[in-house]
């Protein structure tokens, strides 16, 4: 049987002869693309060769690609498991032509790739072609099907409709037909029974796709429309899992060598043996699935957290970990166990596992720990609904309350039916979907965004970017296009030379102006969108046509990049106090601050961070000039000893930043000061824990910093002036902090003892009502706890009491009700239902129990009202 990674290794092998250069998988999280979370398929980094924006190095290129899907049709994240063949992560072998070959080679190769070197049996092959559609005036892929018939009898080359044929990148941008090869594994008497093209694209688990060819040759426009594209592309999909699935001969990919290692542990580690059961089968192939999902998101830079992709890695462990603790009986952490098993089946292709273990292990087990605590919470918490239904005589349980459990403590629906059905309790199946479609509504983003088609005012060129070394520069627009948004117009540009930097690497993009002559164009950010550096602007020239002055904001500008440098200081500290452990997570840089998010495992003491502090100043006055390489190979610069940071996608050629080449030597596209000197100084302002295993320090530097010491420094003598004292200052602070608490004793002696005097006087008040002791009183005191200490002495002293008492405390109203138990069974009172209709003179609320409760309002000047409507009820009692 063919091994998983001979099968790999063939298709490689095989693109290479056919003249493809073989190119790295980019990261399986896309960092910069802000249409996408996860890296979904192999052509998503190489969208800029398909929208024009960029040539392409190499124009034929294959690799295999790290993809992720969670959601859309077939890869809803609660179904990864329950089939036998769908997954959240799965690789995607692909060969591209840019502008190369397109139809004929694309079919006769993957014919010959599947049938003469993989040896699959050409009579369990069907191919599918477009079959046209009338609504956008296209004819039926004739070209194909002629293609096919070199290698198919007709009746196994299926048309199918634009929907299964016909692939489109987005609303708008390159798009075309598409023709995807299906593998018949259905044993002899099955297909016998059954013609084999009846179930191809019927959701058939045996009848599947394997290969999809797409044949690039239109850009779909804004307004719908299908204009042809300058160069015809093919981008082609294979998922590895299943092409396994057919050449070893298994009719699930759970059961081909790329999972049955990980389950045979599974099985080791549980005594649960797979193929028994139904259920335990199913929890098996769920963490099989998901700890290769989330050992590479996590390799790739992003970590479990409450928010964005982080929270989709989050949802996929807890999954996981549910599983596992409800049907294997584990309540102990297991997912970090798998770990090594995983990352030995990956060694040769993806060492960056292998690289990243230590910290693999450390995290999803710290992960796993804290939501096996959440899980037992969640089940309390139905436990207390069951309960509270059983009093209520109920028997269905609230959807917005099962959307809580699944929501927040990581119970799926059925999870919460299974255990509730077992007591009788149906589960608001039309609730939980309400709730649920909230939730979808609240997290669309940029929903009523309309982007018009790019306007193209001079022939397309990449854009040159020479902001390293200016801030201004000659330039012209060579495309521009139209944004409506919230009834807002604003307006993309595109130059052909540009001195302003596109956010990336956690640097925000620059501000400044555009200027045509006499005219001025602000540019309030600059972005990259599809490889294209894109500036953004309220308004177009009035002649977009001639040239322009490209301004960036210098003092911004300057400042940003201060902070930017700070951070690779900040780097290169935190790894000489902390550890090499220690490894950038994400950061952010704007002019007034910088933050910088890293690995490590516990919160940072003062001493460790006051070192930290000291290192990046004590750099910062060395005045460390920058030394920066352009252009470098990576492998040089990886032998040069530069940090490559987990989950970012790096070209053959890169730029190095080194500061000290002993201190600080990094990867780096971003803006840097020409000396550490510049930055002047720089001052940590909060260290915080962001994720399990994630902090997060925040500092600012320049003349932020010195603001904030001068800040300090005018604080400090405001202080020394307050006290007026010889001692120090800290002396003086820590007198008083020693002496308020003694302070604090003799207030409340005092106070008690002016409770006891008031509560003396207002018994001499006593007004016999109905055999009622009234007493209705507005007191003049500081603080709400006396006037209870006063209700509840006179509830002991005074028989038959009916006590109501206003105050006016801190310019707010305060009332207080204290009833004697006789009287609440005698007269059926209660105070808590009272105190709310008295609270309406004062304009408040309240509540308490049967026998004392206290409200609060903003109006004092109803207080007198409300005594006396209480004395009025008495004497109708």
């Amino acid at each position: 049987m063919m091994k998983a990674k001979e099968i790999r290794q063939i298709f490689l092998d095989f693109f290479k002869e056919k003249q493809h250069q073989i190119v790295p998988s980019a990261p399986i999280v896309a960092k910069n693309d802000p249409t996408l979370m996860f890296t979904n398929a192999g052509m998503n980094q190489f969208k800029d060769y398909f929208l024009g924006n960029k040539q392409a190095k190499h124009v034929r290129v294959a690799d295999t690609q790290k993809c992720m899907r969670v959601s859309g049709k077939h890869n809803d994240l609660e179904e990864v498991g329950v089939d036998t063949y769908h997954h959240t992560m799965f690789e995607m072998l692909g060969n591209w032509s840019f502008g190369d070959y397109f139809k004929q080679e694309a079919i006769d190769w993957a014919w010959e790739l599947l049938t003469d070197r993989y040896q699959l049996p050409p009579d369990r092959l069907y191919a599918t072609i477009f079959e046209g559609d009338a609504g956008d005036n296209l004819e039926e892929d004739s070209e194909a099907y002629t293609l096919w018939t070199n290698y198919l009898p007709k009746e196994r080359i299926i048309k199918a409709s634009k929907k299964d044929n016909f692939w489109e990148m987005g609303e708008t941008g390159p798009c075309g037909p598409c023709s995807e090869i299906h593998v018949d594994l259905r044993s002899d008497e099955d297909r016998e029974k059954i013609d084999g093209a009846t179930l191809v694209n019927q959701d058939h688990p045996e009848v599947i796709e394997i290969w999809n060819l797409v044949f690039i040759q239109f850009n779909r426009k804004a307004d719908k429309s299908l204009e042809l594209l300058p160069d015809k592309h093919v981008d082609t999909g294979m998922g590895f899992e299943r092409l396994c699935m057919a050449l070893q001969g298994k009719t699930s990919s759970y059961d081909t060598d790329l999972f049955t290692p990980i389950i045979s542990q599974i099985s080791a580690l549980t005594g649960f043996e797979y193929g028994k059961e139904l259920e335990t089968d199913i929890a098996m192939r769920v963490i099989a699935d998901h700890i290769r999902a989330i050992s590479f998101a996590i390799t790739d830079g992003q970590s479990p957290s409450n928010t964005g992709a982080g929270y989709v890695i989050r949802r996929i462990l807890r999954r996981a970990v549910r599983y596992y603790y409800s049907y294997l009986n584990r309540q102990e952490p297991m997912l970090y166990l798998l770990l090594p098993t995983v990352v030995e089946q990956f060694t040769d292709i993806f060492p960056e596992l292998k690289a990243n273990l230590a910290n693999l292990e450390e995290e999803i087990k710290r992960e796993e720990n804290q939501f096996l605590r959440t899980l037992k919470s969640g089940l309390k918490r139905l436990s207390s609904m069951e309960e509270q239904l059983k009093k209520e005589g109920k028997t269905v349980l609230d959807g917005r309350e099962v959307f809580v459990l699944y929501d927040t403590y990581g119970f799926p629906k059925d999870l919460t039916r299974l255990i509730t059905s077992e007591k009788g309790i149906s589960v608001d199946e039309a609730g939980f979907k309400v709730a649920m479609e909230e939730q979808k509504q609240k997290g669309k983003k940029d929903a009523n965004k309309e982007l018009g088609d790019w306007v193209n005012v001079r022939d397309f060129v990449e854009t040159e970017f020479v902001g390293y070394d200016e801030l201004e520069t000659d330039s012209q627009v060579i495309r521009y296009r139209q944004i409506k948004q919230k009834k807002k117009t604003s307006y993309q540009l595109v130059l052909n030379v540009t001195p302003f930097y596109a956010e990336s690497g956690g640097q925000a993009g620059d501000e400044g102006m555009l200027v045509f002559g006499e005219e001025k164009i602000g540019i309030s950010d600059t972005q990259k969108e599809n490889g294209l550096i894109v500036h953004y602007t309220n308004k177009l020239p009035s002649d977009i046509n001639q040239p322009c002055r490209a301004i960036v904001h210098q003092e911004k500008r300057t400042l940003t990049t201060k902070n930017h440098t700070a951070t690779h200081l900040l780097h290169a500290a935190l790894r000489e106090v902390l550890g090499d452990h220690v490894e950038q997570r994400g950061s952010s840089v704007t002019p007034a601050s910088f933050r910088f998010d890293f690995s490590h495992h516990s919160k940072i003491s003062y001493e460790d961070l006051e070192r930290v502090e000291k290192i990046v100043n004590e750099k910062i006055r060395e005045n460390i000039p920058l030394q920066e390489l352009r252009n470098i190979p990576i492998e040089e610069a990886k032998a040069m000893g530069a940090m490559a940071l987990f989950g970012e996608k790096y070209g053959d050629a890169v730029r190095v930043i080194i500061f000290d080449k002993y201190f600080s030597v990094e990867l780096c596209g971003g803006t840097h000061v020409k000396a550490t000197g510049e930055i002047g100084f720089c001052k940590v302002t909060t260290e915080t824990s962001i994720a399990a295993g994630i902090r997060r320090i925040e500092a600012i530097t320049g003349p932020a910093a010195f603001e904030e010491i001068s800040s300090t420094y005018r604080m400090m003598h405001e202080m020394r002036q307050l006290l007026k004292s010889s001692q120090g200052l800290l002396e003086n602070v820590r007198a008083l902090v020693e002496e308020n608490p003694k302070l604090k004793k003799e207030v409340e002696r005092m106070e008690m003892e002016q409770a006891g005097v008031i509560k003396n006087k207002l018994k001499t008040t006593v007004k016999e009502i109905n055999g009622i002791h009234f007493i209705g009183t507005r007191l003049e005191v500081k603080n709400a706890d006396m006037v209870k200490k006063i209700a509840f002495d006179l509830r002991k002293e005074v028989s038959n009491l009916f006590l109501v008492i206003g105050a006016e405390i801190n310019s707010k109203a305060h009332l207080t009700l204290m009833f004697d138990d006789a009287l609440v069974q005698a007269k059926e009172l209660n105070a808590g239902k009272l105190i709310r209709e008295l609270a309406k003179n004062i304009k408040g609320g309240g509540g308490g129990q049967a026998f004392y409760a206290s409200a609060g309002g903003k109006d004092p000047q109803g207080i007198d009202k409300a005594i006396s409507e209480a004395e009025k009820l008495v004497e109708t009692l």
